[in-house]
């Protein structure tokens, strides 16, 4: 599970630890991942720590390793870490910018699914998740998120064709959609200065928190979870669908 110290990696690493599952827990905060650690071990489950910055590509091949020996057999990943970085008018932006955020958002699933596929393919069974938003069908709606946006789109068209390669397998590969979840991130984005980042952009999360339209993250999880069960392949689960029976 990454980004599994906070948020909805949080969320979904112990709902997958209440369903009987040990967890190896990988994001780059040391001390969020061993408070992780504490609650999935206090449900009687094992959780192993791997702590690494995946918007570094050095880091990122490390961790690769690091996740195959600390859990030996990979049975599901969730590929949850990610930034919103950088926002504001795509003129002001830095191309390492761009690059840094697609590293994260898009190479960190690709990289850390092909450690495990092969193990995966062997034993004829796996599942892996890509979280990724529901702005990929609308990338319009969020000026001022361009990197996001774009990553979040082609993390989606990397999980529909690499679920393409695994059909027939017993390996699974979708995509899941959270929702609007009530996260640091979406705070962060709160906090900022709408001249820096767009006053359109701060006041749709502004809008959406006042509203009450976030969700929690445990609620987003607990839908994810429903659908890991099926056999669905290629598929991009939104929170609150139906999954579909085994």
């Amino acid at each position: 599970m990454t980004g599994a110290g906070r948020g909805i990696g949080r969320a979904v690493a112990t709902a997958l630890a209440d369903a009987g599952a040990d967890l190896v827990l990988l994001a780059r905060s040391k001390e969020q991942l061993a408070s992780a650690a504490d609650e999935i071990r206090a449900r009687g489950r094992s959780a192993e720590l791997v702590v690494a910055d995946l918007s570094d590509p050095s880091q990122l091949r490390q961790a690769g390793r690091a996740v195959m020996e600390a859990g030996g057999v990979i049975d599901i990943l969730i590929n949850n870490a990610a930034t919103v970085a950088p926002l504001g008018p795509t003129e002001r932006l830095a191309p390492e910018e761009f690059v840094s955020s697609l590293v994260l958002n898009v190479v960190s699933a690709a990289a850390l699914s092909s450690a495990v596929l092969s193990g995966m393919r062997e034993r004829g069974w796996g599942r892996i998740v890509n979280l990724s938003s529901g702005l990929a069908a609308r990338p319009a709606s969020m000026p001022g998120g361009n990197v996001y946006v774009s990553t979040k789109a082609a993390l989606e068209a990397h999980t529909l064709n690499l679920a393409a390669e695994t059909g027939g397998t017993g390996v699974t590969v979708n995509a899941y959609r959270p929702g609007i979840v009530d996260t640091a991130m979406q705070a962060w984005i709160r906090e900022q200065d709408p001249r820096q980042i767009g006053d359109e952009l701060h006041r749709q999360f502004v809008t959406s928190y006042e509203q009450g339209r976030l969700i929690t993250a445990e609620r987003s999880a607990a839908s994810l979870l429903g659908h890991l069960g099926t056999e669905d392949n290629g598929q991009v689960w939104t929170v609150g669908s139906s999954p579909t029976a085994l």
